[in-house]
């Protein structure tokens, strides 16, 4: 749940990395984005006395393109792949109402599908993979992945800055913050399930 070790073994472009398999490869959904780009925001702060300290100068604009071209990556991996998922008979875990559903929840939404997705976990991994196979338009989709890559992957990290920057020693709290996080990062999620379940009892 520490994104710190990570930071500190790979550091600023580890942190680019990890954000790039968070959003575009179906693999990274495990990784620790919010809480990552929050503590990165924290160590880039003054005054933080955390023997690992970070440029936010470097760390912003990296975080972004990280998160753009991620979220890219997964919309290409999706329109190229989606022809051939259309066409795959039902297996236990692909079923063509997944297709039909991803197509019908763009239809409704649209560009803020793409925005609102960043802030919830594991759903940013898969979601932009679905937006290609659901054949969101591109240029819809790259206007949606800039907008939301700002709001989170910068929006984040200013909020773990100015943290860092007005609390003074907030970095030995670092782990109980990174709990709440991840807890209301979360919250969208179980919500979701809930939902899920009422419809299927219905």
């Amino acid at each position: 749940m520490d994104p710190r070790p990570l930071i500190e073994a790979f550091g600023t472009f580890g942190i680019f990395a990890i954000v790039f398999a968070e959003t575009g490869l179906l693999i990274g959904f495990f990784l620790p984005g919010d809480s990552l780009l929050f503590t990165a925001g924290l160590l880039s702060a003054p005054g933080v006395s955390d023997p690992v300290h970070l440029n936010l100068a470097i760390v912003l604009p990296g975080v972004f393109l990280a998160a753009v071209a991620g979220a890219q990556t997964g919309w290409w991996i999706g329109y190229r792949a989606g022809p051939a998922l259309v066409r795959r008979p039902d297996s236990r875990f692909f079923k063509q109402e997944y297709v039909k559903r991803a197509e019908e929840f763009f239809e409704k939404r649209g560009l803020w599908a793409v925005v609102l997705a960043r802030f919830v976990p594991i759903v940013r991994t898969f979601l932009n993979p679905m937006a290609g196979i659901a054949r969101m338009p591109a240029r819809t989709f790259f206007v949606a992945n800039l907008l939301g890559a700002l709001l989170w992957s910068v929006g984040v990290t200013l909020a773990g800055y100015v943290l860092g920057k007005t609390v003074p020693n907030v970095d030995r709290y670092l782990l109980p913050i990174i709990g709440i996080i991840v807890l209301f990062s979360l919250v969208p999620v179980g919500l979701e399930y809930l939902r899920g379940r009422a419809r299927q009892r219905t």
